[in-house]
């Protein structure tokens, strides 16, 4: 049995988007691997959907890898950690190409992306199957990481282990800093029309959880992007 098969265990495998959405998280957990070789959790940490996924059994996946400084940096840079996140990729017998994406306007956040062809992945990840017949030749599989290079104060991180692709360590927000993410995920983003629902589905499955929030750490994002005052002190 591969590393690929052991990972694949873990999931209840029926429909085409189910063996779609495995091959994406699986591949997440894979840079996050690679990453975990290098010095990258050492200044940094994962947060966001994909890390509640991951992390703590929310049950629904998540598209993108969202990482923030623990303290601000104008000088870092993904390219650093591009050639061991292919060696890691490379090292599973998959095939995708990695980059990183220089934003046209000014921005905190830097980005990069692992590309893959669907339809190629998909045959080495399910050798048996006849559902790849349903995929487009040039349908692609997109994996974004995005880094917050100018972090809001007072988060708060732990170490948490995975076993597979093989066994490592990965510094994440802890949940009522995530919470408190979340939070102002609802309250401040920039809708327009880009209607987040999964937004309000992870603000109830904190409450489910009985997560406590940081509110600390709320205040400050919510300060960082104006949607308070200096001057507002929150409380529960």
């Amino acid at each position: 049995m591969t590393i690929i098969d052991q990972m694949l265990e873990r999931y209840n495998l029926i429909t085409l988007e189910d063996k779609k959405n495995a091959l994406k998280e699986i591949m997440q957990e894979i840079v996050l691997a690679g990453l975990s070789k290098t010095d990258f959790f050492k200044n940094t940490a994962f947060y966001g959907g994909s890390a509640l996924r991951i992390f703590h059994n929310l049950d629904r996946f998540s598209e993108d890898l969202d990482f923030t400084l623990i303290a601000r940096d104008d000088n870092f840079t993904l390219e650093q950690y591009i050639p061991m996140i292919s060696h890691t990729v490379e090292s599973l017998g998959l095939s995708f190409g990695i980059e990183s994406k220089d934003k046209k306007i000014d921005s905190n956040i830097k980005s990069a992306f692992l590309k893959g062809n669907t339809k190629e992945q998909f045959l080495i990840f399910y050798p048996d199957s006849d559902q790849n017949a349903f995929i487009q030749s040039n349908e692609i599989i997109k994996i974004k990481l995005e880094i917050d290079i100018d972090p809001p104060l007072y988060a708060t991180t732990e170490l948490e282990y995975r076993l597979l692709p093989y066994p490592y360590e990965v510094r994440i927000y802890d949940k009522p800093s995530l919470f408190a993410g979340k939070i102002h995920a609802v309250i401040a983003r920039s809708w327009k029309n880009r209607v987040k629902g999964r937004d309000f589905y992870d603000y109830v499955y904190y409450l489910s959880t009985n997560t406590p929030v940081n509110l600390k750490h709320l205040e400050a994002r919510l300060r960082q992007t104006k949607t308070i005052g200096d001057e507002t002190i929150l409380t529960k």
